[in-house]
């Protein structure tokens, strides 16, 4: 099945870039969506209202997030659904879906960069951004969660009068240096990646602020061969670094259930069945946002129909390992012989959350074998359809593992139901508005594909043309 691309038919199967790509034209065409005007920045309002409304609607639940979380300090976490038996709610689910879907940008940079696979190049750039966003994000919600927020540095070992130091058998403990981690890591990796850009978008610049601004984060680079030697041992190295963090920062998150004797989080499998639903997220976020791009920006011949089909077939599998894990803990409770599992599990078929269980099962299983089909695949509203439901599926996921776990526990005296509050709403939305608007701000100011990777690959796809 080919796809249009600029009036022209093309199939899945074209590499990455045609022969008209140049490094000037690769260049002209990334830096000029941030640099020139005419790419629609201050066009008029017709033609990119969209752009508009997206920043006009997502600044504003930026604004009601921290409006809604000053509130939250004043009041307490009363504002929240929770209660005795369920103490966690939406926070903690809000929290363990973000840190999901920051989990892809990650594998896509670093373990895909080591793996020498190409197609990452198209979109390892906003994939890490989106990554540093939604860890951001999730590293927000235990501290609103809390009841004393402005303690939250107690968290932090550090030398004090008080000879007070963390209890370091906290799971809040270890989420705290398993985010802190990730982020400086995943951060250090996005900008060093960054820097020839950075100077491309310096020289190209065509005001003052502009190329002062690039400049100074350019760090003096210029593209001698000691600049390239150095940036390359620094990328490789902090790609090996970033590469076991893939699997350790969610194992982390999954532990903070797993230690826990409660039925529903008591666990062995949850460390690796957590780190493939966080990897089936992300990618699936990847496609959320790459297809809106690849659209507005008119990215056809950077992100092709192949980027997008390998992206949906680690979907797939990632899909498969997830239904693995669910048919491992449904066989595990029934065989343990363990009555409390076991009615814990049949409560999740048939209790009072059964429908948002089933929902997640057809989002996350039944839904993805779609994607076995080569047609399904090729379809891009198909997979941004999938890839929203998938979205859905695995927030679902999270909060019957947190909540549904929670409401029915050892002693029927205090068996209770979760109802999520307008707060509880708020919080969630205005998350995902949050979300969008750090992503549009990064797309507006800095190269949403790396150059410098983009040029390498036009020198390659040259040479393997040459007889």
């Amino acid at each position: 099945m080919a796809e249009s691309r600029d009036g022209v038919a093309v199939s899945p199967g074209t590499p990455v870039l045609g022969a008209g790509w140049t490094d000037a034209t690769v260049t002209d065409k990334i830096a000029g969506l941030v640099l020139q005007r005419r790419q629609g920045w201050h066009a008029g309002w017709r033609e990119h209202w969209p752009w508009r409304v997206a920043v006009l609607v997502s600044f504003g639940g930026v604004v009601v997030f921290l409006g809604a979380s000053a509130w939250l300090f004043t009041v307490g976490v009363g504002l929240f659904g929770v209660n005795i038996p369920v103490a966690w709610g939406f926070a903690l689910s809000n929290f363990v879906w973000w840190i999901g879907i920051g989990h892809a940008g990650t594998f896509i940079s670093a373990i895909l960069l080591l793996l020498r696979q190409r197609w990452r190049t198209s979109i390892n750039r906003f994939a890490e951004a989106m990554t540093l966003f939604a860890a951001g994000i999730a590293g927000l919600f235990p501290i609103l969660h809390l009841g004393r927020p402005w303690f939250a540095y107690w968290l932090l070992p550090y030398p004090n009068r008080m000879e007070l130091w963390p209890q370091w058998r906290s799971p809040l403990v270890w989420d705290m240096f398993a985010i802190a981690t990730y982020l400086l890591v995943s951060l250090l990796f996005w900008y060093v990646g960054l820097i020839p850009d950075l100077a491309s978008l310096r020289d190209k610049a065509t005001r003052r602020a502009r190329r002062i601004a690039y400049g100074l984060f350019a760090l003096g680079w210029r593209g001698d061969a000691r600049h390239w030697d150095r940036y390359e041992t620094a990328y490789l190295l902090l790609a090996g670094l970033a590469t076991p963090l893939v699997v350790s920062v969610h194992t982390v998150v999954s532990l903070d259930f797993a230690i826990g004797n409660t039925p529903g989080y008591h666990s062995t499998i949850f460390p690796p069945y957590f780190v493939a639903g966080a990897l089936f997220s992300g990618f699936a976020m990847v496609l959320t946002l790459a297809i809106p791009l690849r659209r507005y920006f008119r990215l056809h011949d950077f992100i092709t129909l192949r980027h997008l089909s390998l992206a949906a077939k680690v979907i797939l599998a990632c899909s498969m390992i997830v239904a693995y894990g669910y048919l491992s803990e449904i066989f595990t409770a029934y065989y343990s012989g363990d009555e409390f599992e076991i009615a814990m599990t049949t409560d999740r078929f048939m209790g009072a959350y059964a429908p948002l269980y089933w929902a997640y099962i057809a989002c996350n299983v039944a839904l993805p074998q779609l994607l076995w089909f080569g047609r399904v695949r090729r379809s891009v509203a198909a997979l941004f359809a999938i890839s929203i439901f998938i979205n859905i599926g695995m927030w679902l996921e999270r909060f019957v593992i947190v909540v549904q776990s929670l409401h029915r526990d050892f002693l029927p005296s205090s068996w209770g139901l979760f109802v999520p509050t307008f707060w509880d709403w708020t919080f969630l939305l205005s998350s995902i508005a949050m979300f969008i608007w750090l992503f549009l701000m990064f797309v507006r100011f800095l190269p949403l594909i790396s150059m410098t990777e983009m040029r390498g690959l036009v020198h390659e796809t040259a040479r393997e043309a040459r007889p």
